[in-house]
């Protein structure tokens, strides 16, 4: 794992930080730095999806400097996920960021179900078009074979005379 995608997460997340801080006063609604939340939620994804990877080679997966930076950034992340939590709802009520963070949850889960639905519809579709070409292909053997019965009928008849 490169070092420079993990340092991309924990960027996302400190201008996200820093973004909503700027703002968290002056916004009317949450939809305003919406956006700002989005990078800080998706920042500390790759941060955590980052951390302890299998994908490294074996002197980064066992280098004291790179495992402490990891560490380092997952918790870092953590915290200025926490200390947005805490902005967000002193400025728009005690429950928003939970009721924010579960409607993610509840989207994403929703993609992954339609996503799933999908691929499940495809199968479905893909075994009704075999089970078509099938059909189609024993009726022309059939067909064939039938052509072949009149065919060497004829032919022998033919013989006899």
């Amino acid at each position: 794992m490169p070092v420079a995608e993990i340092l991309a997460g924990i960027a996302l997340v400190k201008s996200s930080v820093d973004f909503i801080k700027s703002n968290i006063d002056t916004c009317k609604d949450i939809g305003e730095i919406g956006g700002a939340i989005d990078g800080l939620l998706r920042g500390k994804d790759e941060v955590n999806k980052k951390q302890g990877q299998r994908g490294l080679g074996v002197k980064e997966q066992f280098d004291t400097s790179h495992i402490a930076r990891e560490t380092i950034d997952a918790k870092l992340a953590a915290e200025q996920l926490q200390e947005v939590a805490n902005m967000v709802n002193l400025r728009f009520g005690p429950n928003t960021w939970k009721e924010i963070l579960e409607e993610r949850a509840r989207r994403i889960s929703e993609q992954k179900e339609a996503i799933k639905q999908a691929k499940i519809e495809k199968r479905k579709a893909d075994a009704e078009t075999w089970e078509d070409i099938k059909m189609v292909l024993l009726i022309m053997g059939i067909a064939l074979a039938a052509i072949a019965v009149v065919g060497a009928s004829i032919y022998y008849a033919n013989m006899g005379q």
